[in-house]
């Protein structure tokens, strides 16, 4: 008999279990890694699924109708979610934002939303709970996610040229029916709705100036992010980044603009204000003007590896201790070991190379829609 192997996809990433201290000290919410920064925002990836297939994220090519996406038994439940939410507060997290893939494909969120709403701060504030979402479904969940105890939204659309963004999200889905979903999410009150544009130059840059021009006076935030080199399946190259200072130069040239102050230490958006009162924009320069001295943020992949930088190659897997017998103050103590020796800075490493070098090498870089943006 002849033995088959069959691959089990939640081991696509390396990982180790990480290592639980002996002696288990209080938590205070002030942990800092080996560079002083915080922790304070989470990222939560709830599916490794997506109905898009933008070339940036999930280009076609390899997430073809043959991928082995992660089986539903390797996924945490919203109970394991929720617990470790709850870990991470107490180590100084306060804001949870949900990702993916696509978060809305990940059926029944609202109850998780609902778990994540009743988690307080050690001081009793709420959290600050968003969410990253196509917009696909928006129309048809906003108003339950609303209702669930969501507070904002962050919707992604790379273009309002309707053949631009058919051929971006390369699913022939139409602009107009995110536009509805912003819409929708407007009217229940997900606000301030951010809408983010991920920007290539030569393939959807001539789109700047009309996003811009449609979300004045709209109360939306509209960012531009620069082509990112996160993972391996995109194809990345320098010469296809727009840099933010020419995005800004753009809209300079018809809206005149003034900078404004980050709503707080850590913010990755550089902000602007339309001059007559217009509105505000920001530009996140994740390539061109590195923001790791200030990030705060960590990562939760769908089935429980915490990564460190959006641009990691290794996690550290804590679902093995949320199935083991291990207690919350002994994965809070693992949690904070892990910040405490966090050393991650990509994105200033690749800024200090000559412009032609190639970027840093850090392994097999975790993908964009595994581990959310």
């Amino acid at each position: 008999m002849t033995e088959k192997i069959i691959p089990i996809a939640d081991i696509r990433y390396a990982s180790r279990v990480p290592h639980v201290p002996a002696q288990i000290q209080t938590p205070t919410g002030l942990l800092a890694d080996t560079l002083g920064r915080p922790l304070r925002d989470l990222r939560i990836s709830v599916t490794d699924r997506c109905n898009f297939r933008c070339s940036y994220c999930m280009p076609r090519e390899v997430f073809d109708k043959d991928y082995a996406f992660l089986p539903q038994s390797s996924l945490l439940s919203f109970e394991e979610i929720a617990r470790l939410a709850r870990i991470f507060v107490t180590n100084g997290v306060e804001k949870i934002r949900l990702t993916g893939g696509e978060p809305l494909l990940r059926k029944n969120l609202e109850v998780l939303i609902e778990m994540l709403a009743k988690i307080k701060t050690p001081s009793g504030q709420a959290l600050d709970i968003t969410l990253t979402t196509n917009a696909s479904l928006l129309a048809k969940k906003a108003q339950s996610l609303k209702d669930a105890g969501l507070q904002r939204v962050t919707v992604s659309l790379d273009g309002l040229d309707d053949a631009v963004f058919r051929r971006m999200n390369d699913v022939d889905f139409p602009v107009a029916d995110v536009l509805k979903g912003i819409e929708a999410a407007q009217r229940v009150g997900l606000a301030p709705i951010k809408v983010n544009m991920v920007v290539k130059r030569g393939t959807n840059d001539a789109e700047i100036l009309p996003m811009a021009r449609h979300f004045r006076n709209s109360g939306v935030v509209l960012r531009f992010i620069e082509y990112m080199d996160v993972g391996a399946t995109n194809g990345w190259r320098m010469d296809e980044v727009l840099p933010s200072a020419q995005v800004i130069e753009r809209l300079q040239a018809e809206f005149p603009m003034l900078a404004v102050n980050p709503n707080y230490a850590g913010e990755t958006a550089e902000r602007w204000r339309y001059a007559d009162g217009g509105g505000e924009v920001g530009v996140i320069s994740s390539v061109t003007h590195a923001f790791c001295g200030d990030c705060n943020r960590a990562r939760l992949s769908t089935e429980g590896k915490l990564f460190l930088c959006l641009f990691a190659s290794q996690g550290q897997d804590l679902r093995a201790l949320l199935r083991g017998d291990f207690s919350d103050e002994q994965i809070g103590g693992a949690v904070g070991h892990i910040w405490q020796s966090r050393a991650d800075r990509y994105s200033e490493m690749r800024a200090a190379l000559p412009a032609d070098a190639s970027p840093p090498e850090t392994g097999r870089r975790v993908e964009m829609s595994y581990i959310g943006g």
